[in-house]
């Protein structure tokens, strides 16, 4: 399988990096990643893609770019980096995918990652390469059906998905919508996902970018 690179910023769907070539962040209507914000440039970052090598370069911004809480003008990116860039944080990510699976930069998901079997987990991976809203995002783009498990210290739980949409989530002391917007948050232990399991119950009518936006609005309040 192929390593895909890939950039979150929640709520926006995921972009898919290219091999070779560059995707511009900023504020712009023509930059490859549109950051509506007053702190973001026009033209504020670079994402230079080389070879299955990805940089991300400052392009003299008025307030910098910042990887993993340090500014930076030119950052050799790593599974799970975050970059600050104004008032959003924006992960990079590498995932295992079937390259005739995988969109090119610009196109549509229509599914992602290769199912290995129904009674294993056919996605896993460690969450502090891939946080659990990124594991989501992904999942809600492939209208994955099947239960998501989280191993987290913080939240431990399962969020069942049908064609990519929540449907129910329990953790040790919540169920339902709560459980899963606890469960969004998640960026420390382990993840997996298996293909076709039935959830017990439907709790939730809300949408993958629903539980991010409340768990984002949450997570500024202090209550998360």
């Amino acid at each position: 399988m192929a390593r895909t690179a890939m950039l979150f910023a929640p709520p926006q769907p995921p972009i898919t990096l290219p091999a070779d070539g560059s995707v511009i962040i900023g504020r712009s209507r023509e930059a490859d990643l549109r950051l509506a914000d007053p702190d973001t440039s026009r033209r504020h970052s670079k994402i230079v893609c080389e070879s299955g090598r990805y940089t991300v370069q400052d392009l003299v911004s008025t307030n910098g770019t910042w990887v993993n809480g340090a500014r930076v003008d030119e950052h050799l990116l790593r599974p799970g980096d975050r970059l600050e860039i104004g008032s959003q944080e924006i992960v990079f990510c590498v995932v295992e995918a079937d390259p005739g699976l995988v969109p090119e930069p610009g196109e549509e998901a229509q599914t992602l990652f290769v199912e290995r079997s129904t009674s294993a987990p056919a996605f896993r991976g460690e969450l502090a390469e891939i946080p659990a809203f990124a594991v989501l995002q992904i999942l809600e783009l492939g209208r994955k059906t099947g239960v998501l498990q989280i191993d987290s210290d913080g939240s431990s739980g399962r969020l069942w998905l049908q064609r990519g949409d929540p449907v129910h989530a329990q953790t040790k002391g919540q169920v339902g919508f709560d459980a899963a917007v606890a469960l969004v948050n998640a960026d420390t232990g382990r993840f997996g996902f298996e293909q076709g399991a039935v959830p017990p119950t439907r709790t939730i009518e809300a949408t993958v970018t629903q539980l991010l936006l409340e768990a984002s609005r949450l997570q500024d309040e202090g209550l998360l």
